[in-house]
């Protein structure tokens, strides 16, 4: 495995690059540690000393943690680079192949609730890889499962053959979660057909089918989070009806109690 870690050194970063430092470690992997260079402001009137000044103390405490975390287990290096954070990220992530991006973000705070930070969005948008959103609140040694959210679409049977492989990879069970909005017969029939194409395609792998009832997808989620809090929470960015309901605010607001879930959003 092939993990990306963006780190600003914030508490948030370093909280999910102890997450990812647990994961990998449980197959060897390499982690890539990437902290950017805000180019943001104009440099223009900054002093080539000033600069050369930040990136040298980037540098250093990237290799603090290097130095901190190394592990015979886990292979890990660093990358300093200037401009957009998420731009940034996504581009060393498909230079370098990598199969996740983990990112911290802060969760729910005071008015501002939110379910993810606008950085985490943008990295969804730019990534072409998978991104698993790690919250402060998160406790990897609580996972006990990964959830797949699954809509009976095309596109999803490679989101299923991934999903099994890093579940075993990483020693979790795996779950599979539909939400009904109506009680439909084809639906129905689609669960049943789930059910026979996992037990045909995997059979050595113990595979739970939850179908939850809900107003709508965002409903859903809300109660089985509620129910299930030790897992991982997968989704996929093309599930459009799902994820535009998370990024509107109103529920945001009501996802964020949960933001201690982390979130993993496949491309």
């Amino acid at each position: 495995m092939n993990f990306i870690v963006p780190l600003d050194f914030s508490e948030n970063s370093i909280n999910a690059l102890e997450f990812g430092l647990t994961m990998a470690s449980r197959k060897q992997g390499k982690i890539t540690l990437v902290h950017v260079v805000d180019m943001a402001y104009d440099f223009a009137s900054q002093s080539a000393i000033a600069l050369d000044s930040v990136y040298q103390e980037s540098n250093r405490q990237l290799q603090s943690y290097v130095d901190q975390y190394k592990s015979p287990d886990i292979e890990i290096d660093y990358v300093v680079i200037a401009g957009n954070m998420a731009i940034s990220v996504a581009r060393i992530a498909e230079e370098r192949n990598a199969n996740l991006i983990l990112m911290g973000t802060q969760g729910a705070s005071g008015i501002s609730k939110t379910l993810i930070g606008t950085n985490a969005v943008n990295m969804i948008r730019e990534a072409t890889c998978p991104v698993l959103i790690v919250p402060a609140q998160a406790q990897v040694a609580e996972i006990r499962k990964v959830t797949l959210a699954l809509e009976f679409a095309n596109h999803e049977e490679p989101f299923i053959d991934w999903i099994v492989a890093m579940s075993n990879r990483w020693d979790l069970n795996l779950e599979i979660l539909h939400i009904k909005i109506h009680r439909d017969f084809k639906d129905e029939l689609a669960v049943l057909g789930l059910e026979e194409y996992l037990g045909n395609k995997y059979p050595d792998e113990m595979i739970k089918i939850h179908t939850f009832y809900a107003e709508n997808a965002s409903d859903g989620l809300v109660r089985y989070m509620e129910e299930h809090s030790n897992m991982i929470l997968v989704m996929c960015r093309q599930h459009r009806n799902l994820w535009d309901q998370i990024l509107q605010k109103s529920e945001s607001i009501r996802l964020a109690y949960h933001t201690h879930v982390p979130l993993l959003i496949m491309q």
